[in-house]
């Protein structure tokens, strides 16, 4: 079964969804789950442990969900998260059938 994991540590989780409040939980919900939604943030607590860390070791561990959605309101740190994944898509380090939509939520 499927799971969709909603990464944030200040909006609420949406209903479906498994709330992950940092990359580490991210990440273990990734190596131990099939996924079919991913949502993320990039600004977390641990400001060095972010969104953007978190999808550079998951393009390096090939960690991947059906469909990623950046929904950080950060713009630059959102849009660097969407680059690089569309990036590695293109270098052929990601597979090309994951949909990767960039759609900045408000923070409440």
């Amino acid at each position: 079964m499927k799971i969709n994991v909603f990464l944030d540590d200040s909006r609420t989780c949406p209903e479906g969804y498994i709330l992950a409040e940092d990359i580490d939980e991210c990440l273990t919900l990734l190596e131990n789950n099939a996924i079919e939604h991913l949502s993320l943030d990039h600004d977390l607590l641990n400001r060095h442990r972010n969104g953007l860390l978190l999808v550079q070791i998951m393009v390096e561990n090939e960690l991947y969900a059906e469909r990623i959605t950046i929904h950080s309101a950060n713009s630059v740190g959102s849009k660097a998260m969407y680059t690089y994944l569309k990036q590695a898509q293109k270098e052929l380090k990601m597979p090309q059938t994951i949909k990767v939509i960039l759609r900045p939520l408000p923070l409440f």
